[in-house]
């Protein structure tokens, strides 16, 4: 079987997120969205919640599962016997960031994981979870970013209805 991971913190999964999948998927028998516990970050939904949302939105995806993971990717894959991992780029800076990560990835994964790179669709080019949670801080329209239902619960985060 051919699958991948997909590995992020989706806090919260945009409609940039969702397109990788949505491609990645076709590209593969099985890919697993991998929800990363980052200790590093204080994130707006935890990660019970961030799998819950990515849940929703895959539903439709038959070989798309959600998972989540606390560690090395690496560790992930290696238990999970996968060997690749699915990247989506928006512009250079992403690839220069993403390229010393899969590098390190391949490097100590005894060049058991390989990364696939996605371009990003040109509509959500400027999309960045960061940059939906900032908009929504500030009352700004996020229907565009990301699933009607996600809108609701980053605005409720927010204590905003809109």
């Amino acid at each position: 079987m051919n699958k991948a991971i997909y590995p992020g913190s989706f806090d919260p999964m945009t409609n940039g997120h969702l397109d990788i999948i949505k491609r990645a998927s076709k590209m593969f028998d099985e890919i697993t969205v991998c929800i990363l516990k980052n200790t590093a970050k204080t994130p707006l939904f935890s990660v019970e919640d961030r799998v819950k949302i990515m849940e929703n939105a895959v539903k439709d995806l038959p070989n798309v599962k959600v998972d989540s993971f606390d560690g090395l990717l690496i560790d992930y894959a290696a238990a999970n016997d996968v060997h690749v991992a699915i990247r989506g780029l928006r512009a250079v800076t992403d690839f220069e960031y993403e390229l010393q990560i899969a590098q390190t990835n391949r490097k100590f994964s005894k060049d058991n994981l390989d990364t696939v790179f996605l371009i990003t669709s040109l509509e959500y080019a400027y999309l960045s979870s960061s940059t939906v949670k900032e908009i929504a801080r500030y009352g700004g329209d996020i229907s565009e970013c990301v699933p009607e239902d996600v809108a609701k619960l980053v605005y409720e985060k927010f204590g905003r209805v809109n």
